[in-house]
């Protein structure tokens, strides 16, 4: 049965959930002018990526990434599977340890930040814990009931721009290239496609639904940064921490029934969010059950997610979470470059034969 729809929002609401947070703030502080240049840099590496992933599949119907390696050989598996779930574990204690602190900055500043990290890797680990298939059943749940209010807020955004701000268009020197905050910024452009290797033995879908899909998040990513930017000036917006949160925060709308606007769509990020660390979950687990499949999956489940808990405790402050995200970069784009490559590479391979 064709699951296309299910697999086009979740693969928005994942990519939603990292574009709002960080992804502004690293394009802001990368360089001073032209910020549409790395935007689109970004973009097509990641539109080149997922179509170089996808061609990559279509050659293994009905087969997920961790039985095309091990198809391919042992050696192959363990060459690019090992990397991958290290990947998978520093996002989710990446992305639990920074969405903790931006809720408690936020939320609850009075609330103590293990207890949000608890509740942040309870809840995500019980959703993986049901299986794919709930996972993307709930996704379609909170699309239904978030999508259309924050459609909505994020056009809404536009109301306090100066366009003056917009110039100088163009970044003669491209000076973002020596800049570590224009690496990091893939974190958001590469690191929710992956899924797509994992699930096809539970859901099927179609290729080009998912860059129908694709093409719904270009003005998510262009507007994140631009909205800041003609709000307050590149001067003031490169000082904030959430630059887009804190725009939205000047937007004005007596219909909704929060006080503020950030509210509501804070809090619905959190819920895309808790899905996307529910699905690296799920797919680490995935891996880690094939690697020791004398074990349950319940005990997995637990171990690993205990130990993320006591790995997220380590890391005591907000210039950590940054130094450990800019330390992940390396192993983000061996990942974003050499599973697509590698699956691509093995599926013309096996056609040939």
């Amino acid at each position: 049965m064709d699951r296309s729809f299910q697999v086009v929002i979740m693969y928005i609401l994942t990519h939603l959930s990292l574009i709002f947070f960080l992804y502004p703030r690293n394009i802001i502080a990368s360089t001073d002018e032209g910020h549409w240049i790395p935007i689109i840099i970004g973009l097509l590496f990641h539109f080149v990526t997922i179509t170089t992933y996808l061609k990559g599949l279509s050659y293994f119907p009905k087969k997920d990434l961790i039985n095309i390696y091990l198809g391919i050989g042992k050696g192959v598996a363990i060459f690019f599977l090992i990397p991958t779930t290290l990947y998978f574990l520093m996002i989710i204690i990446l992305t639990i340890r920074a969405y903790s602190e931006i809720i408690s900055i936020v939320f609850l500043s009075k609330t103590p930040l293990w207890a949000i990290m608890a509740f942040l890797l309870f809840m995500s680990t019980y959703l993986a814990s049901k299986g794919v298939e709930a996972i993307f059943r709930t996704g379609v749940l909170i699309a239904f009931l978030f999508l259309p209010l924050i459609i909505l807020i994020f056009c809404s955004s536009v109301q306090n721009v100066d366009w003056h701000y917009l110039f100088p268009i163009v970044d003669k020197e491209f000076t973002f290239f020596t800049n570590s905050s224009f690496y990091v910024s893939f974190f958001a452009v590469g690191g929710g496609f992956l899924f797509l290797g994992f699930i096809p033995p539970f859901l099927s879908y179609q290729r080009k639904k998912i860059l129908i899909g694709a093409l719904f998040l270009i003005p998510c990513f262009v507007l994140s940064v631009y909205i800041p930017i003609l709000t307050f000036g590149q001067a003031t917006a490169s000082t904030l921490l959430f630059p887009f949160v804190v725009a939205l925060d000047t937007v004005e709308m007596d219909w909704l029934i929060f006080d503020r606007v950030t509210m509501f769509f804070l809090m619905s990020l959190i819920t895309f969010i808790m899905l996307y660390i529910s699905l690296v979950l799920w797919k680490t687990i995935r891996i880690a059950n094939v690697c020791f499949p004398s074990f349950k999956p319940t005990f997995l489940t637990i171990t690993l997610s205990a130990s993320i808990f006591i790995l997220c405790l380590l890391i005591p402050n907000w210039n950590d979470i940054e130094r450990v995200f800019l330390w992940n970069t390396y192993l983000r784009f061996y990942v974003m470059v050499a599973i697509p490559i590698s699956v691509f590479y093995f599926g013309k391979r096996l056609r040939k034969e």
